[in-house]
């Protein structure tokens, strides 16, 4: 498995790749970057390396300097291309020797012959890297961000203490630098961060916090890198929707065999040789009706019709499961008990929900709601709250507890609805 964390300046992308090298067994590679002249120490490339790579840490809790970051040892060669003149040199870090390489595919074939090993790596400069990363089905990318002001904060405490005595730089320098690290037209990461497939919003100032909430998140999840059968299937559901033409609701769904092999596809809309609801061809669906209402009128057949249709009785075998991005209505869910359906899959609900499920049930139908994995989310890491003792209250207080309306799931402790991104 190789990890490569990136993300903007300070946002804590050194701290992860540490905590995983830590708590997870992970090794450390770099990537030789260019040669490039040492920037004033009133910049913020004033750190011995690029000016993305950053320690997280609050500043009681990091003492060295090169505790994340390390150095290269005197015997490392640079030539006038500014790569390294061997492929693979050490590097001194806090657990130990790792490695630098000269080229994403030096690095790529090392991780390659020992892809059972687990490595991560801070250095992707470019989208281009990242496509040659991207070959091998053991690559995940993480991205790291903070609010603005938390990075620049942090940014201020790591330079007091590397050059005590020199004035802070402004936070009008810093959000030029950022804006540039960022957006720039040729070397800007944000292309790089949005294809990201974990995204760890850091607002936390205790290490100790961040550890343990990156702990919750079990990033080595195998998961990451290779989706379940149930997410398999249901992203080929939701691709089917994105064809759909009605203009009230787009549904698609997915057949599949005993076998986990793809039957037939459906989606949504009007029916073959006629005008597209989205064009009008549908007049109930285009009269603004609500759900429900006039559907003995609707011209467009249902995405798991489709589905069925395409498929045909024949090939239709006991164990076949159809995945649905939205819960049948009552009329497909007679439709699917006819042909002999094992199992419904869907993500989404809807109105008919509690008859559908009636009518499974009385069949033998296995009905089961999709509940997406915690793998591709988005993730906030927020700064722990200060506890506070609450002052006794001298009047009886009644308390009363609500029972959640969703299962709870433990991305929950840390993720808020806001935060969460499929």
């Amino acid at each position: 498995m190789l990890i490569g964390v990136c993300g903007s300046i300070c946002s804590g992308k050194k701290t992860v790749a540490q905590y995983l090298v830590e708590h997870h067994g992970f090794k450390l590679l770099h990537l030789q970057p260019h040669s490039q002249p040492r920037p004033s120490n009133s910049s913020l490339g004033a750190e011995s390396a690029s000016p993305e790579e950053h320690d997280a840490e609050s500043p009681s809790q990091s003492t060295d300097s090169t505790a994340f970051k390390g150095a290269l040892t005197s015997t490392a060669l640079t030539t006038k291309n500014g790569y390294q003149s061997s492929s693979e040199t050490t590097l001194t870090l806090r657990d130990g020797p790792q490695h630098v390489f000269s080229t994403a595919e030096e690095l790529l074939d090392f991780v390659t012959k020992r892809w059972r090993s687990r490595f991560v790596t801070t250095d992707i400069p470019t989208e281009a890297v990242l496509d040659v990363f991207l070959r091998r089905p053991f690559f995940l990318l993480l991205s790291v961000d903070a609010p603005l002001t938390v990075r620049w904060r942090r940014f201020q405490d790591r330079a007091r203490q590397r050059h005590a005595g020199e004035p802070d730089m402004s936070l009008e320098d810093f959000v030029t630098e950022s804006d540039t690290h960022l957006y720039d037209a040729e070397k800007g990461l944000s292309p790089l961060i949005s294809r990201a497939v974990v995204r760890l919003l850091n607002t936390s100032s205790s290490l100790a916090h961040l550890y343990a909430t990156l702990g919750k998140l079990d990033i080595p999840n195998p998961d990451r890198l290779r989706p379940c059968w149930d997410t398999y299937f249901m992203e080929l559901a939701s691709l089917a929707a994105q064809r759909s033409n009605c203009m009230k609701r787009r549904v698609g769904c997915v057949l599949v065999g005993k076998e986990r092999r793809v039957i037939s596809t459906g989606y949504n809309g009007t029916p073959r040789g006629l005008q597209n609801c989205t064009e009008g061809g549908c007049p109930r669906c285009n009269d603004g009706n609500s759900s429900g209402v006039g559907l003995s009128t609707c011209l467009c057949i249902h995405a798991e019709e489709n589905a069925l249709l395409e498929a045909g009785r024949e090939r239709i075998r006991e164990g076949s499961v159809l995945y649905c991005d939205t819960c049948p209505c009552l009329t497909c869910s007679i439709k699917i008990c006819q042909v002999g359906i094992s199992e419904v899959v869907y993500a989404h609900t809807y109105s008919m929900d509690k008859d559908t499920a009636r009518v499974f049930r009385e069949a033998g139908v296995k009905l089961r709601q999709f509940i997406p994995s915690r793998v591709h989310l988005k993730h906030c890491i927020a700064a722990p709250k200060p506890h506070r003792r609450k002052q006794a209250s001298r009047r009886p207080v009644e308390m009363r507890f609500a029972l959640p309306a969703w299962p709870i799931i433990e991305a929950s402790r840390f993720l808020s609805p806001n935060d969460a991104e499929l």
